[in-house]
């Protein structure tokens, strides 16, 4: 549940709605595909309405993400996530109530993408329920083209993004996405 963005060409707000329920609705997580309701709120995209990727996380997780650590808070071995705005607890647009959507362009990492499929550079890409696939759910259409297949993302701490498996550390599996909505 995560984005990387390498380059973009234009990045927005749009609201959230504030009856939002998330174990009714949903999560969001950054790096999903986003359209818009009839009233103008976010809502995860469908195969015909992708508008962009998210930013930020619309969610109500609190476990870790390759993207968090834990921080023991008390003798007793207590945990607590970190994420970047620890403060709102994974929900990334709850204190202004938008949400950031990057659309027209742009070269992104992204985590929500359908797994168990071939990514070949080139290929279009198409949403299916907010996830970038490969596979034409209907009338879809391309919502951008593979740049890389998916594979692990290096953490950038020197010395240990090693290629060996057992001194190397990931942020996770990111499949690069050429987004041109």
């Amino acid at each position: 549940m995560a984005i990387i963005v390498l380059q973009h060409t234009v990045a927005d707000n749009f609201n959230v709605d504030p009856a939002y329920s998330i174990p009714v609705s949903g999560r969001i997580p950054a790096g999903t595909l986003v359209g818009l309701t009839s009233a103008g709120f976010v809502k995860k995209a469908g195969a015909t309405d992708a508008l962009g990727i998210a930013g930020d996380s619309l969610s109500d997780e609190y476990r870790t993400t390759p993207l968090s650590a834990d921080l023991i808070i008390s003798p007793s071995g207590a945990k607590r996530y970190t994420q970047n705005r620890v403060d709102n607890y994974f929900n990334e647009t709850l204190a202004s109530g938008k949400m950031t959507v990057y659309t027209a362009g742009g070269l992104f990492g992204t985590s929500e993408y359908v797994l168990n499929l071939t990514y070949t550079p080139g290929l279009p890409l198409f949403s299916n329920a907010g996830l970038f696939t490969v596979t034409n759910p209907g009338s879809g259409r391309a919502v951008g083209y593979v740049r890389s297949a998916p594979g692990e993302y290096p953490s950038g701490v020197p010395g240990v993004d090693a290629p060996s498996a057992q001194n190397s550390i990931s942020l996770g599996r990111f499949l690069f996405v050429q987004l041109s909505i």
